[in-house]
């Protein structure tokens, strides 16, 4: 579990496969099996060193999130699983992606704030609601405009300047989950039980 506060900016060594990602803070307590949220993906550490951490990534996971298709030198998200009595500054994130949003636009506002519009798949609009949490490549975020599958957030300058938010553009993929909480009122609705 996460709570999608992005604990530092990390870069990808190698990609592909058997990932490789340099990093500094969150090796602090990082050891082989620790899981690690990756631009939002649960992963697990496989190899610790002093540079940084090799993951093993499954095809199911290339194709399914934005981690295929990252280059050397990508900078991603990262954060350490949540410990239990940690705040929970952000909101409950699984590190299960639910599917990869579009950047439409990412335009600047004033005092150094941004505005992210992303197109969202159709299936997981029933999910999204007007100030809900949504999280995207991992950082928690509360949904500030949503019409139909476009979905409008306000990025403050922290962070802007401490994700890998700044380097969207129009098109690029994002990876998307939806609050834990929608899908398990659905399933309550749903079932009946």
């Amino acid at each position: 579990m996460f709570t999608g506060i992005v604990e530092e900016l990390g870069t990808v060594a190698a990609p592909g496969a058997r990932m490789n990602i340099r990093c500094s803070k969150i090796l602090e307590d990082t050891r082989p099996g620790s899981s690690i949220a990756v631009n939002g993906v649960c992963l697990t550490a496989t190899d610790v060193d002093s540079n940084g951490f090799w993951c093993d990534l499954s095809p199911e996971t290339l194709s399914r999130t934005n981690l295929g298709g990252l280059r050397e030198g990508a900078r991603l998200n990262l954060e350490r699983a949540a410990a239990i009595g940690d705040r929970i500054s952000g909101h409950l994130v699984q590190g299960h992606v639910d599917g990869t949003a579009r950047c439409l636009s990412l335009d600047s506002l004033p005092d150094g704030n941004w505005w992210l519009k992303v197109s969202v798949p159709p299936e997981l609009e029933r999910y999204l609601i007007n100030k809900g949490s949504i999280t995207l490549d991992g950082v928690s975020l509360t949904i500030a405009s949503l019409e139909a599958s476009v979905v409008g957030v306000a990025i403050i300058p922290f962070t802007y300047e401490n994700t890998a938010m700044s380097q969207y553009a129009a098109g690029s993929r994002i990876n998307l989950e939806v609050d834990l909480v929608g899908k398990y009122v659905e399933k309550f609705l749903v079932s009946g039980s």
